[in-house]
């Protein structure tokens, strides 16, 4: 849920296990038959699609307009909204997010957000990336950067540890009750530089295009030894911040 001009044709073809892992997450959720769901950072709306397809009342936002004109292709109740100015309020039994919320800075205002648009008892269930996350792939483009005289490369990511983004969720009236990371290698289909150009290509956006290219180059090579197997197929170092928590303030 940021600023980045996503194309969503390239996120299908680079990027659609995001979604397809984000169906574990939507069963935390429990039985949502009847209820009012918040998707929040709903992309291209397939799992928004699932949590309506499981009897929910759900309404979908993104900070991307192209995401969520193909997102609407589906039939859904969508809107383009930041994930730091909802402007809901006591309207939702439920909010959902998946692989959104590390793109949040800073990260408390997508918290207050949420709690405001949740009824009092309404669960907050979300999926994001944890401390450790891609850590081998940030510090291949940190290394790839320097090694070509540019600007160090900045990683637009947030990743907590469970007891950072617990202690946040606390604080905004949450009460935590379930919070683990989980390591997950994620296979990816059209390999690293494939996953570099969708996610991270845009975080080298003032550099000249050629520049771009010879990066993410060099990061690729970088990265073979520890991501990429004997047969060429590459796996990301993914691990995932998970957690349900329960609104316990009005």
């Amino acid at each position: 849920m940021s600023n980045i001009a996503w194309n969503a044709d390239d996120y299908n073809r680079n990027a659609r296990f995001v979604s397809d892992y984000g169906h574990q997450v939507a069963d935390l959720l429990g039985d949502i038959r009847g209820l009012g769901v918040l998707d929040l950072g709903c992309g291209d709306g397939p799992l928004t699609k699932e949590l309506e397809n499981r009897g929910a009342d759900v309404i979908g936002v993104d900070a991307s307009p192209t995401m969520i004109e193909k997102a609407k292709e589906l039939g859904l109740n969508v809107a383009v909204m930041d994930a730091r100015e909802l402007t809901f309020d006591n309207e939702f039994d439920a909010v959902f997010s998946n692989a959104t919320l590390h793109w949040v800075k800073p990260p408390e205002l997508a918290v207050a957000g949420v709690a405001r648009a949740l009824k009092p008892g309404g669960i907050f269930v979300a999926e994001m990336g944890g401390h450790g996350n891609v850590a081998a792939i940030v510090t291949a483009l940190i290394a790839a950067t320097r090694l070509h005289g540019l600007p160090e490369f900045e990683s637009p990511w947030y990743y907590p540890t469970p007891g950072e983004y617990g202690q946040l969720l606390i604080e905004h009236g949450f009460e935590i009750e379930s919070i683990a990371l989980i390591p997950r290698p994620t296979p990816l289909p059209t390999g690293m530089l494939g996953w570099l150009k969708t996610f991270a290509q845009t975080s080298l956006a003032e550099f000249r295009q050629e520049s771009v290219a010879t990066v993410l180059d060099t990061a690729v090579e970088l990265l073979k030894p520890s991501l990429c197997d004997s047969a060429g197929n590459w796996t990301a170092d993914y691990i995932r911040l998970r957690f349900r928590a329960k609104k316990i303030t009005s």
